[in-house]
């Protein structure tokens, strides 16, 4: 009997030593797995070199939506890099006034601009992107342009005139651009690069109450951009979908009291830089450092208390008669 109690004693501590190591060996996994995926992070972040726009893609870049905030930003740091522009606004006026600022600051950047409302008929607009990209050495499009509703709302207090025009401008009007220009990057047998701009609101939330319509369009840029990724990458064409948090625009300042930049709500122009870095790189990217570590602690949070985090939020805003648009 003590032979046998020694060995039944042999078996529970060479158990637990087994235990103790394939637990010991998942600890190592996990820890390194967050180490490598944290240095990732910091090296993408702030140590990977900036691709060169014209070698990689192309001579001229196109915006959408370039007349204000985050467009008119992109634009500025893409003739910085000496490429030249296509704008396309729905505001002539605009558009000429965008055009006369860059050229004074980068007199050799050649632009043209095209005036297409969204929201309206813009066959004709549409038309005129293609015919004029024919042309040009095209390898960067900017599908900026984005609306929502004019304050938070419950779904049923929407007129439907507002969530169709939402419908139009951000489903249909960054899928009909994409389908303008992508046979031109194909013929050209080089490679390209189609940033298409989402929102925080339909992906690193679970859920954006009071502004469901907003949402769900730019859930669908989301989608949209990472199959056409999946499609094209093979032909050499880059699809990426970035994914922006708060932005200190005119647009923006509305919102929540907000009034200027700050640590998490960066400058169009500070967050249009960290953009232009990461084009031709992941297929979906938050550029700005900051807004990648709102995301990661929003991650940890169960989405039940997301979720009542952002009605409590829209509600507030419904009471203040507050619009929001970023």
């Amino acid at each position: 009997m003590l032979h046998q109690a020694c060995k039944s004693s042999n078996n529970d501590s060479h158990s637990l030593h087994l235990a103790f190591l394939i637990i010991s060996c998942l600890g190592f996994i996990l820890t390194l797995k967050h180490f490598i995926s944290i240095s990732t992070w910091i090296f993408n972040t702030f140590f990977r070199s900036e691709k060169d726009l014209i070698t990689s893609y192309g001579s001229w870049a196109m915006v959408t939506g370039a007349t204000d905030g985050i467009g008119k930003a992109l634009a500025y740091q893409l003739a910085r890099r000496g490429l030249n522009l296509l704008l396309v606004s729905r505001s002539s006026h605009k558009l000429q006034t965008v055009a006369g600022e860059i050229k004074a600051k980068h007199p050799d950047t050649h632009i043209k601009v095209i005036q297409i409302d969204f929201s309206g008929d813009c066959f004709a607009g549409l038309r005129q992107i293609a015919e004029v990209t024919q042309d040009l050495d095209l390898g960067i499009v900017i599908n900026n342009v984005g609306i929502t509703y004019p304050g938070a709302m419950f779904f049923h207090e929407v007129e439907e005139k507002v969530w169709m025009d939402i419908i139009k401008v951000n489903i249909e009007g960054t899928s009909k651009v994409t389908r303008a220009v992508l046979p031109r990057m194909l013929q050209r047998k080089r490679r390209g690069a189609i940033v298409n701009i989402g929102s925080g609101a339909a992906v690193v939330v679970p859920s954006h109450p009071l502004y469901t319509i907003y949402a769900a369009t730019k859930a669908y840029v989301d989608q949209l951009s990472r199959s056409l990724y999946v499609e094209y990458r093979q032909y050499g064409i880059h699809v990426q979908c970035q994914v922006p948090l708060y932005v200190a625009t005119k647009m923006v300042s509305k919102v929540a009291s907000i009034k200027r930049d700050s640590f998490f709500i960066p400058t169009p122009d500070v967050y249009a830089r960290a953009a232009i870095r990461e084009i031709g790189y992941e297929q979906r990217c938050t550029p700005y450092w900051a807004h990648s570590i709102q995301w990661s602690f929003a991650r940890l949070v169960p989405d039940p208390i997301l979720d009542a985090w952002r009605l409590s939020i829209g509600i507030r805003r419904r009471k203040e008669g507050e619009p929001i648009h970023y």
